[in-house]
């Protein structure tokens, strides 16, 4: 399936499951080869940013904003082609929707505070200060915003 008949599609959908349809592409996208944890940890920045307001009020906002995930730098006709990768992205989407419904003291952080993150191989852009909140797979975690 095509990037772009995917938000397509999202943007058809009723929430929640529009918003569980685009976390899930951001993870397929972003971590697909990383363990569950990994995926939580990137599902749990898109959620943590969310909740901030500053990149919209849906999931689906937050991870097409421009520039801050892969959903909005990806080529439109990228296709998801990894069936397992996107079952388990799919699961991992709807268990963090699902953690953040709870009532605020009562989530599990895989990663407290953590509002960005970049690949541990990548060049260390300007926003970054400071060491990594953690490092799981192949991913940093930074908290950025106050």
């Amino acid at each position: 399936m095509k990037l772009a008949w995917l938000l397509w599609l999202a943007s058809a959908l009723p929430q929640p499951v529009a918003d569980r349809t685009c976390l899930a592409a951001t993870i397929y996208l972003e971590a697909q080869s990383q363990s569950a944890l990994g995926q939580l940890a990137v599902a749990e920045v898109a959620q943590r940013r969310r909740t901030t307001g500053r990149w919209g009020k849906s999931l689906c906002d937050v991870v097409e904003a421009r520039d801050q995930f892969a959903l909005s730098t990806t080529s439109k006709s990228y296709i998801f082609d990894n069936i397992d990768s996107w079952k388990t992205a799919w699961e991992v989407s709807g268990a963090s929707i699902a953690m953040w419904w709870l009532p605020e003291q009562w989530r599990v952080a895989v990663v407290p505070k953590a509002d960005h993150f970049l690949l541990a191989s990548s060049m260390i852009p300007s926003w970054v200060h400071g060491a990594p909140l953690a490092t799981i797979g192949e991913h940093n975690f930074y908290h950025v915003i106050d």
